[in-house]
């Protein structure tokens, strides 16, 4: 083929009556059997999506999208190929299901998997019809159905073979389950914005599709999931622990489960952004006007993207209670941040870190116990951390001697601003305001000139200006594993300087830059 010369639509019509014999073979005995309910089988589905994507690979090759005579055949080659992915997908499904062990959920799952079949089915039948129309225009080969129907049908005996294969050799089954439920808790996380676990009502649509729900984000999701199986399989499958911990193969379920329903859902997304959004579809190709766009993102939404969102859900209290079985538990003392306490860099860090590994962490402090993974109970107690750093500034003013009632011809303002000069000679201090400005309120009656003087401190640090330099640590209990990521984090100063200006952080920290 040379891609400067013409070829004419008799000499390749001649080519496609060859290569399109048995995609022909395909639509006719789809066409013939649309009305029986198990018309849809792997064989079929597997030679429809084979043959059409031999088929439009020879029609891109020649230019076929941008040619009048071949590009509605063309398009209607790839939308068979994409809807016998997809139907492949949800029959991958269906079969699937009694192995997956999946956990319970509100609504039905299998039916609404036989109510997707039916609309790709749908889709199919219509496809299958019109290509066979064009093939007629087209002066292609269209094939008797007697030749067709051995070849199609799928009957299945009961039962499975017996399982005698020899299980592998691992490392401890704790480090098998964590390794695998916190790569999954950390994957849910990320991808939740774009997998919610609800309906999503026809009005929130344009949102979702502006944003999370795109070919793009589905597709790199997908990827991930694919990866996250691989991860699976290599450490899990056919060993020992699959064996001892039986929560195993439900998660592997779950996987899978997803992963399938994320590639039914990007299909659908490319189908409805090229052929039947108005602002993105490609021209030429809308004309076609084969699926309602209604029922393609109502399918898209709230069957992929649903149910996807709701095993994830499932899956993540799964993970949970599976890592809580095998988390060892141990505590660690680490300063307090040097830079306003647990302000929103170290508790965002922090609760980052802490839902990465997925267990639970607590932050213990005075006899209360705050969640780590929640940068709002982080901000919480800081509040106490600073009303204990005044308490102990306090009384550092009073032993010090640095306040006297005799303060000669200085104004309170200067007496407060010496003392925050001394205390900050003597690192007790730090000073964020250069220079400090001072209201220069006076001294109310009933207050002496040394509470005087602390509660000026006091305004001070609450409005940003100063902070109270002490050694104050903070004590963390749970997972050794993410303790030992906090100490790390304590002893990069949290992410930042005494001035709160950014600092790099360690390699091993590196999934907190995400």
């Amino acid at each position: 083929m040379v891609a400067n010369t013409v070829i004419s639509n008799e000499e390749f019509g001649a080519l496609m009556r060859r290569r399109t014999q048995r995609l022909m073979c395909a639509a006719v005995y789809l066409s013939a059997h649309r009305h029986e309910p198990t018309s849809l089988t792997r064989p079929l589905l597997g030679d429809l999506l084979s043959q059409s994507a031999q088929v439009e690979e020879v029609l891109d090759s020649y230019g076929a999208r941008n040619n009048l005579h071949w590009h509605t055949f063309r398009s209607i080659v790839a939308a068979i190929k994409l809807f016998s992915n997809v139907s492949y997908e949800l029959l991958h499904i269906q079969h699937s299901l009694p192995y997956y062990r999946l956990l319970p959920l509100e609504q039905d799952f299998d039916r609404a998997t036989q109510r997707a079949l039916e609309f790709t089915s749908e889709i199919l039948v219509e496809a299958t019809d019109r290509i066979l129309r064009q093939a007629e225009r087209l002066g292609l080969w269209i094939p008797p159905l007697a030749p067709c129907v051995d070849m199609y049908r799928e009957v299945l005996p009961r039962g499975r073979l017996v399982q005698d294969l020899a299980t592998r050799k691992s490392e401890t089954v704790a480090k098998t389950v964590t390794t695998v439920a916190t790569a999954f808790l950390n994957l849910a996380a990320e991808t939740k914005p774009s997998l919610p676990s609800r309906r999503i009502d026809p009005s929130e649509y344009p949102a979702f599709l502006a944003g999370p729900i795109t070919e793009e984000s589905l597709r790199s999701i997908e990827f991930r999931f694919h990866n996250l199986q691989s991860l699976y399989d290599t450490n899990v499958s056919k060993t020992e622990v699959e064996g001892i911990d039986k929560d195993l193969p439900v998660l592997r379920g779950h996987i899978s489960v997803v992963l399938h329903l994320l590639r039914t859902a990007t299909d659908f997304a490319h189908y409805y952004e090229r052929h039947v959004d108005s602002k993105t579809q490609l021209s030429g190709e809308y004309t076609l006007n084969l699926v309602p766009a209604d029922k393609l993102l109502s399918k898209l939404m709230n069957y992929s993207v649903n149910f996807a969102g709701q095993y994830l859900a499932s899956a993540v209290v799964l993970c949970r209670e599976m890592l809580s079985r095998y988390t060892e538990v141990g505590s660690i003392e680490v300063p307090v941040p040097a830079y306003r306490g647990f302000h929103v860099r170290p508790s965002t860090l922090i609760a980052k870190l802490v839902l990465h590994y997925g267990s639970e962490v607590r932050m213990e402090m005075d006899d209360e116990s705050y969640d780590a993974s929640s940068p709002l109970e982080l901000f919480r107690a800081n509040e106490k951390i600073n009303a204990r750093k005044r308490r102990w500034l306090a009384e550092e003013v009073a032993r010090t001697g640095l306040v006297s009632q005799d303060i000669g011809d200085r104004e309170p303002a200067q007496v407060v601003h010496d003392t925050i000069m001394a205390l900050a000679e003597q690192g007790k201090i730090v000073i964020y305001e250069q220079p400090l400005k001072l209201l220069g309120r006076p001294i109310r009656p009933d207050s002496s000139l040394l509470q005087w003087v602390t509660d000026e401190i006091a305004r001070l640090q609450a409005t940003g200006k100063i902070d109270i330099g002490t050694n104050l640590t903070i004590r963390f209990v749970g997972d050794k594993r993410v303790l030992a990521d906090i100490q790390l984090l304590a002893e990069s100063g949290y992410g930042e300087d005494s001035l709160g200006n950014n600092v790099p952080l360690p390699d091993k920290l590196a999934y907190l830059r995400k």
